[in-house]
């Protein structure tokens, strides 16, 4: 799937079982939740923390998925195209960043 049959299918589920999006102060909160909770999981699964008792441990797959939704939902709302916007930070970060992490002795 690309990042714009991706738009495209959570644009046509907002309206189909949505009723509309939340708007985007709301939106964003909600991302920050998600995010919150998608941090929550990595801090359990790689990190000291571990999971309380009764707590989904098989969360990261839905947190992470959680995410792109609303993220995606965001760029809908805004009239930002994923795929091109993500084509051209991958440019920019290609040649800005080529040879910088090579050289980096942090990562040796």
């Amino acid at each position: 799937m690309t990042l714009q049959q991706l738009q495209t299918e959570v644009d046509a589920w907002i309206k189909r079982h949505g009723v509309r999006y939340f708007n985007e102060l709301t939106n964003t909160a909600i991302l920050m939740e998600e995010v919150g909770e998608l941090a929550r999981h990595m801090a359990r699964q790689f990190g000291e923390q571990s999971y309380k008792d009764g707590e989904n441990k098989a969360g990261l797959a839905e947190e992470m998925a959680d995410v792109l939704f609303v993220l995606v939902c965001l760029a809908n709302q805004t009239g930002i195209n994923l795929e091109k916007a993500f084509a051209e930070k991958m440019s920019i970060k290609t040649s800005r960043d080529s040879d910088r992490h090579w050289n980096n002795e942090k990562l040796k």
